[in-house]
C-alpha cells in the first residue's frame, strides 16, 4: 500500500514506543512517537495531537516579563497569592468579561490552569469527608482524569451531548442527588467537542450544584473562543455565559496559553467566588492548619504544589490582562484565525470521506475552533489514530476524553499552517483511496 510515510518506519517505530495501543497513549506519549518516526522518516507530519498554540507570544507580555527580570524579581520567592498587578488585573477581567464581581483576594495565580485544576481537586476533595468523588461533564481534557487518579480521587462523568438543554437536569441530578458528589468540572468552550453551554444550561448546573452543595468548575482555557458571537468587547454586552451567574459558590480557571499564546512560561489563574473562599469547611482540617477554603487554596495547597508562580511571569500575566481590559489589545481578534482554519480543514476531511462526530451544538451548527472531531466509517477512534499514523497525520482518540462516541477522534488545528493545507488535502485523498468500501 502507497502511504507518504514509510510503512516499516512507522510499524517499527510503534513497536519500539512499546504501547499496549497507540490510540489509548497520552496525548504525550503520542507526541513522543510522531517525533521518533518524523526523525526516522525524515518526513514531517501534519500534527493536531496537542492543543498548544499556534501564534507568536504576544509582545505586551513578553516585554513585561524582560522590564520585571531587569528590575531583579528573579532573586525574591514571589508571594503565594499572587502579586498585588495582577489579583487586581483578574478581578477586571472577570468582571468586564463575564460581568462577574470578585475580590481580588479572591483572585489567584496558578502555573497554567492545569496547575491550578490540579490544587482545585487536591482541596475539594478533602473539604467534606462524604464527598469523595469529582464528576466531569464530557467529553473533557484527558489530563483531568489523569490528575484525579494521582491524586486518588474517586471520579464519574456524563457525556452531556445526548443531554443538552432541559434534558441536563434529569441526568445531572441523578448523578448529584447520591450525595457523593464534591464538585464537577467542564469546559466552555468544551475540550474537545467545541460545544459551548448556554445560558439555560449553566442555569441548570448552577441550581443543581447549589442544592446539593457541589462546586462547579468552569475551565475557561478557551476565553471568549466561540466565535459566533463577539465577546471581544470590555464591559459591553454579550457576555461570555457562566455559572457564575447562577450560583454563589464556584470556581473558575483561566489560562493564558491560548488567547494570549503564552503557553511556554506556564500561567493562569484560579477564581474562587467571594463566598467560597470565605467559607468554613471544619473537614479541611484533617489535611490543613486552617477551615477556611481560600485560605487552604492558597496556603496548604498551592503552597505545597508550586510554593508560588514564577515572578516574572506574573508581571507578564498582569501587562497582558491589563490591556485587553484598558481596550488595547483585542485577544478574541488575534485568535480568530483558529476558527479560520477549522473551518478549511473540515472541509478537506469531510470530502475525503470523514464525516464530523460532534456536529451540532444544541440545535446549532458546531462553531469553528481550535478543536473538531472527526470519524472514518468501519475504524473505531483507537484504530483511525494509528492508521492515520502512515500518512503523516497525528491526533488523539475520542476515548481518551470520557466521550461515548468511541468512532471519532480530536483534531487541533493550531499547529497547521496554511502552507501545509495542500499536503493536509492530498494525504486525506490518499487515505480515503486507500481505505474507502
Amino acid at each position: 500500500m502507497n502511504t507518504p510515510i514509510d510503512f516499516n518506519i512507522v510499524k517499527q517505530k510503534i513497536e519500539e514506543s512499546k504501547l499496549p495501543s497507540v490510540g489509548k497513549a497520552s496525548i504525550r506519549e503520542v507526541r513522543s512517537l510522531i517525533n521518533s518516526i518524523e526523525k526516522a522518516s525524515g518526513k514531517k507530519f501534519i500534527r493536531m495531537e496537542m492543543g498548544v498554540p499556534g501564534l507568536p507570544a504576544s509582545e505586551i507580555g513578553v516585554n513585561a516579563e524582560i522590564e520585571a527580570l531587569k528590575k531583579g524579581v528573579a532573586n525574591a520567592y514571589p508571594e503565594i497569592e499572587g502579586i498585588t498587578e495582577l489579583k487586581r488585573e483578574i478581578s477586571r477581567f472577570i468582571k468586564l468579561f463575564l460581568d462577574v464581581d470578585v475580590q481580588e483576594k479572591s483572585c489567584i495565580p496558578c502555573t497554567g490552569s492545569t496547575s491550578g485544576s490540579f490544587v482545585t481537586f487536591l482541596t475539594l476533595a478533602r473539604a467534606d469527608k462524604n464527598k469523595d468523588t469529582v464528576l466531569f461533564l464530557d467529553p473533557g481534557f484527558p489530563v483531568h482524569k489523569m490528575q484525579t487518579k494521582v491524586l486518588g480521587i474517586n471520579q464519574t462523568n456524563i457525556d452531556v451531548y445526548k443531554f443538552r438543554g432541559e434534558k441536563l437536569r434529569e441526568v445531572l441530578e441523578e448523578k448529584l442527588k447520591a450525595g457523593n458528589i464534591s464538585c464537577l468540572l467542564y469546559s466552555n468552550p468544551n475540550n474537545p467537542s467545541w460545544i459551548c453551554f448556554t445560558d439555560k444550561e449553566l442555569r441548570i448546573i448552577g441550581e443543581l450544584c447549589t442544592k446539593y452543595d457541589v462546586i462547579p468548575i468552569e475551565d475557561l482555557a478557551y476565553f471568549n473562543m466561540d466565535f459566533r458571537k463577539d465577546y471581544s468587547k470590555p464591559g459591553k454586552d454579550p457576555h461570555q455565559p457562566s455559572v457564575a451567574k447562577y450560583c454563589d459558590n464556584y470556581m473558575i480557571l483561566v489560562s493564558g496559553s491560548k488567547i494570549f499564546s503564552y503557553a511556554g512560561q506556564r500561567i493562569g489563574c484560579i477564581i474562587i467566588s467571594d463566598k467560597l473562599f470565605n467559607r468554613e469547611y471544619p473537614d479541611l482540617l484533617r489535611f490543613f492548619s486552617s477551615a477556611t477554603f481560600g485560605h487552604t487554596m492558597i496556603y496548604g495547597a498551592a503552597y505545597a504544589v508550586s510554593a508560588g508562580v514564577t515572578h516574572s511571569t506574573q508581571y507578564a500575566f498582569a501587562a497582558l490582562l491589563k490591556a485587553v481590559n484598558d481596550g488595547e489589545l483585542d485577544f478574541v481578534k488575534e485568535v480568530k484565525i483558529y476558527g479560520e482554519r477549522a473551518k478549511k480543514m473540515k472541509k478537506m476531511f469531510l470530502n475525503s470521506g470523514f464525516r464530523i462526530v460532534y456536529d451540532h451544538d444544541d440545535g446549532e451548527p458546531i462553531a469553528d475552533g481550535f478543536y473538531f472531531t472527526v470519524a472514518y466509517d468501519g475504524y473505531s477512534g483507537e484504530d483511525l489514530i494509528e492508521q492515520l499514523l502512515y500518512y503523516g497525520i497525528s491526533a488523539i482518540s475520542l476515548s481518551n476524553t470520557g466521550s461515548l462516541r468511541k468512532e471519532g477522534i480530536r483534531a487541533c488545528v493550531s499547529l497547521v499552517h496554511d502552507s501545509q493545507l495542500p499536503e493536509l488535502e492530498e494525504r486525506l485523498k490518499l487515505f480515503h483511496e486507500n481505505h474507502k468500501q
